[in-house]
C-alpha cells in the first residue's frame, strides 16, 4: 500500500518549466510511485487533485509537493531529492551575463531593442493574445506555440497579421524551421529545396523525417496551427506562408499538410496556390484522401527522386487474439491520420477527437471495441505538459489497454526532434515490455524522427525493438500492420 505525502511551502516560487524537470528528477527516486511538484494554480490544483492528491488550503503563490511513496521510510529521500532539484533549477536559472540594463519586461520592448523578425510566444493559452499581439505592433512573425487559445482570439490576430503583412504561426504550432533553426518539437533535417506548410506539428514531423530518409532536405517548415484550414479561420495564415515561400529561390517544390480541413476553405487554398509560381502538392488528411506518406512519395516523384524502403525494426508481430484496435498516441495529426486509415475496414473509431461527434469517448477516455487517443489534445494538456515531454498519462493507459482481454494491438507513436523528451524509449521500452510480459499483445509503433536528431532514430527504434514492438518510421505503414492483425483489418 502507498503512502502520501503533501506538504505546502508558502511564499515559493519556481518556473513551471522548471518545476516540470524536478518533478520527473523526484518521481526517479526509488520507491517513489509518483510526483508531482508545481505552483498552486486553480488549474494545478485540479490536475493534482485528478491525481488522487488530498490537498490542504493554498494560493497561487505557494508551492505544492505531493508525493506518493512506497511507504513512510521513502518520504525523507524523496523530499531531500525535492530540495536537490530545486536547488539546481534554480542555479540553472540564475545564470550570469551582462546586468547593466534591467531585463525587458514586455514582449514589444524586447523586440525594439535587440530586434528580430520572429518572436516565439510560450505562456498559457489565456496570455497568449497580449503577448502575440505585442509581437505584431512591433512588426514582427509570431509563432505562438501556446494551446488552448480561444479560436475567436485567432482569427483576430491572423486578420491583424495578414492587414500588416505578417504572418502568425499557431496557436498550437508545434514545429516549425525559420532560417534553418528548428523551433518547437523540430526534427534535424539538412536544408534543401523543399518548402512546407503544416497546420499540423506531427503531420509536419512526419513529412521532414520522411524526406530525409530519402536524402531530400528541407529549407523551410512554417506551422500556422491545426485550426488554420477549418471555416472559422479560413486559411489565412496557410495562404500567407504559401506566399513567403513561394517567394523563396531556394524552394522548388511546397507541399501542405493538414488535419481534415473544412472542404471549402481546403478548396479555396488550393484555388489560391494554383496562381504561385511554385508547384505545391497537398497532403490534406480525410476520407478518401491519400495518407501522408503517399503524398510524400509522389513529392519525391516530382522532384525526381527514388522513392527509398521505408525503414522497420524488430519481429513482425504476431495475432493473439482480442478484437479491439487500440492506439495512444501523443500527436493528434498521426492519431487522425490512423483513425481515417484504420475506418476504411473497422468502421467508427471511438476517440477524444473523433473523425463525427457520435465517436467521441467520455472523460474516462474507454469504451468497448476500436478506439484511439490523442493525449495531446488541447483538453489533456491542461496544466500538465505535452505528452512529448511527460508521457505519464498515455503509459497508465498503455498498461490497462495492453491487460484487456480485448485488445487485439496496441499502435503507438514516438515522436522524436528537439524539445521533446531526451530519450523517449527509456520509459516507453520498459512499459511495452512489462504488459507484454502480463499478456502477449502486439505492439506497433510508429517512430517519427531523423538519424540527425538528438534523440537518434536508430537507437530509439532498436530499443523499441529490443521490448517487442514492431517499429515503423511511416505512421501509415504502422497503422496498416496494426489492422493486419485485428479481426476484419487489412493490409
Amino acid at each position: 500500500m502507498t503512502v502520501e505525502h503533501v506538504e505546502i511551502r508558502a511564499g515559493a516560487y519556481a518556473d513551471s518549466v522548471a518545476l516540470l524537470q524536478v518533478s520527473r528528477d523526484v518521481a526517479a527516486t526509488p520507491g517513489v510511485v509518483a510526483a508531482q511538484v508545481a505552483m498552486a494554480t486553480e488549474l494545478n490544483l485540479e490536475v493534482l487533485a485528478g491525481m488522487g492528491f488530498t490537498l490542504p488550503p493554498a494560493s497561487p503563490n505557494d508551492m505544492v509537493v505531493a508525493l506518493r511513496v512506497e511507504d513512510d521510510g521513502v518520504v525523507p529521500a524523496a523530499l531531500a531529492a525535492v530540495d536537490a532539484a530545486l536547488a539546481a533549477a534554480r542555479k540553472g536559472a540564475a545564470g550570469g551575463g551582462d546586468t547593466t540594463l534591467a531585463a525587458p519586461r514586455t514582449t514589444g520592448s524586447a523586440l525594439r531593442r535587440a530586434g528580430g523578425g520572429l518572436a516565439l510566444v510560450s505562456v498559457p493559452g489565456a496570455s497568449a493574445l497580449v503577448e502575440a499581439m505585442d509581437a505584431l505592433d512591433a512588426g514582427s512573425d509570431v509563432m505562438v506555440f501556446s494551446d488552448n487559445v480561444p479560436v475567436e482570439q485567432e482569427l483576430a490576430l491572423k486578420r491583424i497579421a495578414r492587414d500588416r503583412g505578417l504572418l502568425v504561426m499557431g496557436p498550437d504550432c508545434g514545429t516549425a524551421v525559420v532560417g534553418g533553426v528548428g523551433l518547437g518539437f523540430a526534427n534535424t533535417t539538412a536544408p534543401g529545396r523543399v518548402g512546407i506548410v503544416a497546420a499540423s506539428g506531427t503531420g509536419c514531423q512526419q513529412v521532414l523525417a520522411l524526406l530525409d530518409h530519402a536524402g531530400v532536405g528541407v529549407s523551410a517548415a512554417l506551422g500556422v496551427g491545426g485550426r488554420d484550414l477549418s471555416a472559422a479561420i479560413g486559411g489565412i495564415s496557410t495562404m500567407t506562408a504559401l506566399d513567403r515561400l513561394d517567394a523563396d529561390p531556394t524552394i522548388e517544390q511546397v507541399i501542405v499538410v493538414s488535419k481534415p480541413p473544412a472542404a471549402e476553405v481546403a478548396a479555396a487554398v488550393e484555388e489560391y496556390a494554383a496562381g504561385l509560381g511554385t508547384p505545391v502538392r497537398f497532403a490534406l488528411l480525410g476520407a478518401g484522401q491519400p495518407d501522408i506518406t503517399t503524398q510524400v512519395e509522389s513529392l519525391l516523384a516530382d522532384l525526381g527522386v527514388a522513392v527509398p524502403e521505408w525503414p522497420t525494426w524488430g519481429s513482425p508481430a504476431q495475432a493473439v487474439g482480442g478484437s479491439a484496435l487500440r492506439g495512444l498516441f501523443v500527436g493528434g495529426t498521426l492519431c487522425d491520420e490512423a483513425m481515417l486509415i484504420a475506418a476504411e475496414s473497422l468502421g467508427g473509431i471511438r476517440s477524444n477527437i473523433p473523425l463525427s461527434p457520435e465517436l467521441a469517448l467520455g472523460p474516462d477516455l474507454t469504451a468497448p471495441g476500436h478506439l484511439m487517443i490523442d493525449f495531446g489534445d488541447d483538453g489533456l494538456t491542461r496544466g500538465r505538459a505535452h505528452p512529448m515531454i511527460d508521457p505519464t498519462l498515455r503509459l497508465d493507459q498503455l498498461t490497462k489497454v495492453a491487460q484487456d482481454p480485448d485488445t487485439a494491438v496496441v499502435l503507438l507513436d514516438v515522436v522524436l526532434g528537439h524539445g521533446a523528451q531526451d530519450d523517449p524509449a527509456a520509459d516507453l521500452a520498459p512499459a511495452i515490455a512489462a504488459a507484454r510480459a502480463v499478456r502477449d499483445v502486439p505492439v506497433v509503433v510508429a517512430c517519427v524522427g531523423t538519424s540527425a536528431d538528438p534523440q537518434g532514430l536508430q537507437r530509439q527504434a532498436e530499443a523499441l525493438a529490443a521490448a517487442g514492438a514492431e517499429v515503423h518510421l511511416s505512421n501509415a505503414a504502422a497503422t496498416r500492420r496494426a489492422l493486419a492483425l485485428v479481426p476484419g483489418g487489412t493490409l
